[in-house]
């Protein structure tokens, strides 16, 4: 691993950790706000003895890779480097491993600047670690799926934080090899995330809203009224991280009672 040195670090080449650490950052909050006058942006370029600046054209230059973004007409900055490039293939698509990777660099940058560390070595038993590991994948997913709905519950449109859940398509208890892969989520309403886990809901091939038979033919009309009136209706899509269509498959075969 590379010296991490307590001093501004503001000209020299950026290092395979440095940019492990950016490329989990840049997964965590929306492309429009990988910006140098983002805290959290700022926050990193500390850690890193780098300039809030430099850390944002990093993230820029991870947008250039980026196929939805790409789809959507939306542009990275074009000067990447072959180390930017090496990253972004190595770890998009293994999320587990970025997930962990990056939360073990952030402590050992924290050390060695002299901070304490957010997140600590568990000194327990092994079910300890296993629980802080299990914390820390939930985190980096629930931020991921977040932000690529921009906050916004990808059935209904509600935008309040604090009533949507990042929910996995396929449980992570079923398939924990993508408990942290942002493409096995969706951004709903907390009333929704009930109703897509228990298979009232789902999501079609072409990304349309499907609502079981059983909430269109309600005893009380309130609920067709409330429900069922997303039948059929597209689904705001992602501006990073589609759901990918296996899973999806997964969902509308093995839980939506259609």
């Amino acid at each position: 691993m590379a010296t991490v040195a307590q001093t501004s670090r503001y000209g020299d080449p950026w290092t395979r950790e440095e940019l492990i650490l950016t490329f989990d950052l840049y997964c965590r909050i929306p492309f429009q706000k990988t910006k140098a006058s983002n805290p959290e942006v700022q926050r990193l370029a500390t850690l890193l003895g780098r300039t809030p600046a430099s850390v944002a054209r990093k993230l820029g230059n991870f947008g250039a890779f980026d196929p939805v973004l790409r789809a959507a007409r939306i542009t990275g900055l074009v000067h990447t480097g072959k180390l930017d490039r090496k990253i972004w293939e190595e770890f998009h698509g293994d999320w587990s491993a970025l997930v962990w990777e990056a939360s073990k660099l952030r402590r050992s940058f924290e050390e060695r600047r002299g901070e304490p560390p957010v997140l600590r070595r568990p000194s327990g038993p092994s079910e300890t670690f296993r629980m802080s590991k299990q914390r820390i994948h939930q985190t980096f997913f629930r931020e991921a799926v977040m932000s690529s709905y921009d906050e916004t519950c990808c059935v209904t449109g509600l935008r309040i934080r604090e009533c949507l859940i990042a929910s996995h398509i396929v449980p992570w208890s079923i398939d924990e090899e993508h408990r942290a892969d942002p493409t096995n989520g969706l951004c709903l309403s907390s009333t929704f995330d009930r109703l897509f886990d228990a298979g009232l809901i789902t999501i079609s091939a072409d990304l349309r809203v499907r609502v079981a038979e059983v909430i269109l033919r309600p005893k009380t009309p309130k609920t067709k009224e409330l429900v069922g009136k997303y039948n059929g209706k597209p689904m705001i899509v992602p501006k990073r991280f589609m759901p990918s269509a296996e899973r999806l498959q997964w969902h509308r075969s093995n839980v939506f009672k259609g």
